[in-house]
């Protein structure tokens, strides 16, 4: 079967169709993982008593993308709280920005990455109605017992020149050789006799030992006159 020139131009006709439908479709799926304004998001929360604002960037393509923070007031940028440049992920990625926000305030989020993306997520991001609170209640401080030192107060000093007041005669102390002892004074014979006893002993001891010998030998004598009496 011979091939005409007419289906050799069909064929390659529709090998370009199912390129070029190929191609867009590509070219549509590349447009889709591109990163847009609807990857990233906002938040205020608290950090204990602090708090803080958030931004969470979801592109699953990780291009780098820098967000900028600032506090706005009637339209205007007040203040720029800060920067930082964020690699989204299909997980999502999230950077933190300090910032001790009060309730109901407003802030513009801005988002550039070069050749993709450069704009505010909006609308702008509003805090809680109430403010960040600490999570632990702080310790009383107990209160100092007072010591007697310190409720005592001190002795009023004298004032120079005061004349120290003498006690009168009646209020006077009797001199001590003046007053009567109540304890009874020795007896003069006590003293004699101590006295006495301790040098005349030995005179004393003598003349019993000579009285026992005497009453002794007339004991012996009469006893020895009965025996001559009986044995007459």
């Amino acid at each position: 079967m011979s091939i005409t020139r007419r289906t050799v131009a069909r064929s390659v006709r529709i090998l370009g169709v199912a390129s070029a439908s190929a191609a867009l479709a590509l070219g549509a799926a590349g447009t889709a993982l591109a990163c847009t304004i609807n990857d990233f998001s906002a938040e205020a929360k608290c950090d204990g008593n602090k708090g803080v604002i958030t931004v969470t960037d979801v592109d699953p393509t990780g291009v780098p993308a820098t967000v900028s923070v600032y506090l706005e007031n009637n339209g205007a940028d007040v203040k720029k709280v800060g920067e930082q440049v964020v690699e989204g992920s299909s997980a999502g990625v999230t950077v933190t920005f300090k910032e001790n926000w009060k309730p109901n305030a407003e802030y513009r989020v801005h988002v550039k990455a070069a050749g993709y993306v450069d704009e505010d997520i909006e609308p702008n991001l509003s805090t809680p109605a109430t403010a960040c609170k600490a999570d632990e209640k702080p310790t009383p401080t107990p209160t100092p017992t007072p010591t007697p030192s310190d409720t005592t107060s001190p002795p009023a000093a004298e004032e120079p020149g005061t004349p120290t007041p003498t006690p009168s005669k009646s209020e006077s102390t009797t001199p001590a050789a003046a007053t009567p002892s109540n304890v009874p004074s020795p007896a003069a014979g006590d003293s004699n006799l101590a006295e006495t006893g301790s040098s005349n002993t030995g005179i004393i001891a003598g003349i019993a030992v000579v009285l026992v010998a005497i009453g002794g030998g007339a004991v012996f004598y009469g006893m020895r006159r009965r025996g001559s009496s009986g044995n007459r």
